[in-house]
This record gives C-alpha cells, sequence and structure tokens, in this order.
C-alpha cells in the first residue's frame, strides 16, 4: 500500500527512505502524533524526508531570512527554522490559532521558537508588509491551492538573486495529469506549475518528493 505522503512509494520504501536520511527526533515524531490526532487533516502535514530536505536547503543557501505561507501544525516551520544561520528567523503565515497553537508548544520544546515569528493574517497581505531589506533567501508555499500563484507573484521580487522558492504538492497525487480531474485545486495547480516553467525570471526543478516539490530559484 502506498504512504499517503508520497503516492509514488511503497510504505516499506517510504520507511527504507526516511531511516536512510535524517530521520525524525523525537520532538518531531511527537508532533507528527500529534497531528495525526486530528483526523484525515493531518495530511497536510509534509513527509518527515521533505523536512530533512528543507532543513538541508536552509543551510546550504545559509538562509537568514525565510518566509512561510501555510504553517499548519508548524512541522515544516521547525524544519525550516532548524536550517536557519546564525541570528536568522522564519516568518510563519497561517490563519488559525487553533492549528499553529499545536506548532508553538513543539517549537518550544525543539528550542527554536525564538527563531520563529508566527503571523495569523492572510499572507499576501503579511507579505506586502515586509521591508523590501534584507530580502527573502527561502520561501515555502503551501496553503490554499487557488492562491499559489498570488503568493509566488507576492514572494518574487522580495526574493534575493539565488533565493529559492519551494511549493509543495505540484502534482496533486497524480492528477495534474488526469484529464477526468478538474476540481478548483487541481485546476489552480496545473495552472501555477503552467505559470513557474513559462517564467523567464527563474529557474525550476519539479521533484517527485513526497507529493510533488518544486524548486525555484529567482535568476
Amino acid at each position: 500500500m502506498a504512504d499517503p505522503k508520497d503516492f509514488t512509494l511503497s510504505s516499506d520504501l517510504h520507511a527504507y527512505v526516511v531511516a536512510h536520511g535524517t530521520p525524525p527526533d523525537e520532538v518531531q515524531r511527537q508532533l507528527q502524533a500529534d497531528t495525526e490526532a486530528l483526523g484525515p487533516i493531518a495530511m497536510m502535514q509534509i513527509a518527515p524526508e521533505q523536512g530533512a530536505f528543507m532543513t538541508m536547503l536552509a543551510r546550504l543557501l545559509g538562509a537568514q531570512l525565510i518566509v512561510e505561507v501555510g504553517t499548519f501544525t508548524g512541522y515544516s516551520t521547525m524544519c525550516l527554522a532548524r536550517g536557519l544561520s546564525e541570528g536568522g528567523r522564519v516568518i510563519a503565515c497561517d490563519i488559525s490559532e487553533e492549528w499553529t497553537s499545536i506548532g508553538r508548544a513543539a517549537w518550544e520544546q525543539a528550542g527554536v521558537a525564538d527563531r520563529i515569528e508566527l503571523r495569523l493574517a492572510p499572507a499576501v497581505e503579511t507579505i506586502a508588509a515586509l521591508p523590501g531589506d534584507p530580502p527573502i533567501d527561502l520561501a515555502f508555499i503551501d496553503a490554499d491551492k487557488p492562491n499559489y500563484a498570488n503568493y509566488y507573484e507576492a514572494l518574487l521580487p522580495r526574493l534575493r538573486t539565488n533565493g529559492l522558492i519551494l511549493v509543495d504538492n505540484v502534482l496533486w497525487g497524480g492528477n495534474v495529469i488526469d484529464p477526468s480531474v478538474d476540481d478548483e485545486n487541481t485546476e489552480a495547480i496545473r495552472a501555477f506549475n503552467d505559470l513557474v516553467a513559462a517564467d523567464d525570471r527563474v529557474d525550476v526543478v519539479m521533484l517527485p518528493v513526497s507529493d510533488g516539490l518544486s524548486l525555484v530559484r529567482k535568476r
């Protein structure tokens, strides 16, 4: 049976991938369990191997400023914060006090709470209010799919040259190539993927990590 966070891998192969990377620590495993207790909505949490990959990318970039659009219960936020260079910060954008409160408790336990600024407001407004300096080093988009293009266009001008925007769910369980699927979320992701692929301001690589992860580099 395929793992629910990675439709391309069997459960056994997914477990092997996680075990042979940097596996979740005790705090991360507890946050996973707390999120799973919420029920089906827990599917919104990123996969552990994706979190480890994002931590590594943040470290490789020497990220000082990260903007996250869509925090949920804070697993991705924790992973990004752990990859910050000294003195760096993550601005986490969400609109749910209920879900992010789970994350805030975990951030305290992980010792990264002082690196995270949670902004409970529409993300486009939060991004628009950011000063132009310092520029964003790394951004992560994982929120409502119809607004993906709006988040992207808000972030890109504030991103430094060679900075990255990571975009989650770009394969959408394989539905992006299924012509029989035409719901709003699927159509939004297709349109967003086409937009980025044609954008001469960036280079993009789409990876089959979990539910699909695009790495978008600003030229």
